[in-house]
């Protein structure tokens, strides 16, 4: 696969995923207790939570670049 089939693919996969985790966490906020430690807990965590398993699709989207360098 090219480098520019690697990048729009996995262009396409983050955007798929940044919708679903947001629907996930917008469901589930709801279900958590209406106390503002228990929100501000929950809203740091899933910000910061995205960012992990994004990681190793972006990993995959710049292996091409590197393969082709050689």
């Amino acid at each position: 696969m090219g480098v520019r089939s690697r990048k729009f693919f996995g262009s396409v996969a983050v955007v798929v995923y940044v919708i679903g985790y947001a629907a996930l966490a917008v469901t589930l906020v709801d279900h958590i207790p209406n106390l503002w430690w228990t929100k501000l807990l929950f809203f740091t965590l899933a910000g910061i939570g995205w960012g992990a398993p994004i990681l190793p699709l972006l990993s995959w989207m710049n292996v091409a670049q590197d393969e082709t360098r050689i």
